[in-house]
């Protein structure tokens, strides 16, 4: 039996096994929006814990952070920085938002963030742009697992059919279980994946260089631009800004955001951030994959840094079972992001858009189905891009929070603000959505930094400005997000 055989039965195997956990942790369960979208409220610390950090174990942080480390350097530290800073915001409003979620039942962001401004067009706005930076977070991860599949496979499974693979996995147990076989398979996934990178950036690191200090010493003496944050590879002011992006826009993203309503308590949410950055010291060994591909592999016999390291792979004489656990292990990566954010997107249109704009009497049962309809739709336009697309994980990473990061005004205006008004929320995100998406698209980026600060400050600006100008909203109405949302609900 060839290697490339081998290599396939060990992933469809893995596929399997990750199916059934995901459609196990549905039955039983009701078929209502509340149960399909936050759990009812039941997830304990271990599934929150896995859930979270799910979201930084992505094919971006398995193969797009090797990919920078490589191709960039130093530059790629950034990701073990946010990885380890991103939650810290959580520590705000992360308890206000559950609180407030357990008095009045909502399940999404928007849902708090538009009672708070009485506004069903913001909510309509905040879901538009979730989706649209959704769908290339999806993109994203099903561009990871073709990689795998592909090049693991010696080519047998050609790209598009390695994304539509993993793809339909991810969907049926998201369609049957909604977000507690997302919690589930992410405990499964996390698990693999946190074991294959220690073992393959260890492993690595001494196969081709002898170890970690002596990589590093070879590094410095060949390629010393790549061990220089601010050198040739990445300037100081696009390595800051790309950081603070990634800080301020990672709980921004809704499908982090709305996990607040999922947890079984306060205490979770606490404890869920207390720990929450080890994660990062996970990312250590998944960075050192890429540094071990310099000067191992040639840049040209890559098409895209992301490659490196399945490419590394199949330059050793791995055994075809080491190399499908290989393979099984950063499917793990990509899949335990792909399934929550395709739920997270398909809620958030329910949610957000089509109870707000569409039909505002949908019932329970047929929200259900609107959402499962959603996930197909939206997971298979990311597959279009996913496969028709040429940017790098990394790129599209970055594009996605730039405008994501534009909702940050608004959530803390939402707790702490209590002069904004809707107008000024509506017109501050707009220019900040567009403001970003210019400098991404046209170009040229002023000063190198991020296009999604240069979109944040033109949001804060507008948002100010146009706040002071409008009439406020109740203030008796504002209590409920400033002064309730700091009594603790948890006996």
């Amino acid at each position: 039996m060839s290697t490339s055989v081998i290599v396939l039965l060990v992933i469809a195997a893995y596929l399997v096994i990750v199916l059934a956990t995901g459609i196990r942790a549905g039955i039983g369960q009701e078929n209502d929006i509340k149960e399909y979208v936050a759990a009812s409220g039941s997830l304990g610390l271990v599934i929150m814990y896995f859930l979270m950090g799910g979201a930084i174990y992505s094919a971006f942080a398995f193969l797009g952070g090797p990919g920078w480390a490589y191709s960039k350097g130093a530059a790629s530290f950034y990701i073990m920085a946010y990885c380890g800073l991103g939650l810290v915001p959580w520590l705000i409003w992360g308890p206000r938002t559950y609180r407030l979620g357990r008095k009045y039942g909502y399940v999404t962001q928007a849902e708090l963030v538009s009672d708070r401004f009485q506004s069903k067009a913001l909510s309509a706005i905040m879901a538009i742009v979730s989706i649209l930076a959704f769908i290339q977070y999806i993109a994203l991860q099903l561009k990871g697992m073709a990689y795998v599949i592909n090049v693991t496979t010696g080519g047998m499974i050609p790209f598009w059919l390695g994304a539509l693979m993993a793809y339909g996995v991810v969907l049926i147990y998201v369609l049957t279980s909604g977000v507690r076989g997302v919690g589930w398979t992410n405990v499964l996934q996390a698990s693999m994946m946190i074991i294959m990178g220690w073992v393959l950036g260890i492993w690595l690191t001494f196969k081709f260089h002898g170890g970690p200090t002596a990589m590093f010493q070879q590094i410095a003496e060949t390629s010393p631009t790549h061990l220089l944050v601010g050198g040739s590879q990445m300037s100081w002011p696009a390595f800051s800004s790309a950081l603070l992006v990634s800080i301020l826009g990672f709980t921004m993203w809704p499908h982090l955001f709305m996990k607040a309503y999922t947890s079984n308590s306060e205490k979770t949410i606490k404890r869920t951030i207390l720990f929450y950055p080890t994660f990062a010291i996970f990312m250590v060994p998944v960075l050192f994959i890429g540094f071990s591909g310099i000067g191992v592999v040639a840049s040209e016999s890559l098409e895209a840094a992301d490659q490196i390291l399945p490419t590394m792979l199949m330059q050793l004489d791995l055994p075809a079972w080491g190399l499908g656990l290989v393979a099984a292990g950063t499917l793990a990566a990509a899949m335990s992001s792909s399934d929550t954010i395709t739920h997270g997107a398909a809620s958030v249109y329910t949610m957000d858009f089509h109870r707000k704009v569409i039909n505002s009497d949908l019932d329970d049962r047929k929200s259900v189905i609107v959402t499962r309809i959603a996930v197909v739709i939206f997971t298979s336009v990311a597959y279009y891009i996913a496969v028709f697309g040429a940017k790098s994980l990394v790129a599209i990473l970055l594009g996605a929070y730039g405008s994501i990061v534009q909702f940050f005004p608004l959530v803390a205006a939402t707790f702490f603000w209590p002069r904004a008004t809707k107008q000024g929320a509506i017109a501050g995100l707009l220019t900040g959505v567009v403001v970003n998406t210019y400098i991404s698209l046209v170009g040229p980026v002023p000063l190198e930094i991020n296009p999604g600060i240069w979109g944040l400050l033109a949001n804060i600006v507008v948002f100010i400005f146009v706040s002071l100008l409008t009439k406020p909203n109740d203030m008796e109405h504002i209590k409920k997000f400033t002064e309730e949302a700091t009594v603790p609900v948890d006996k």
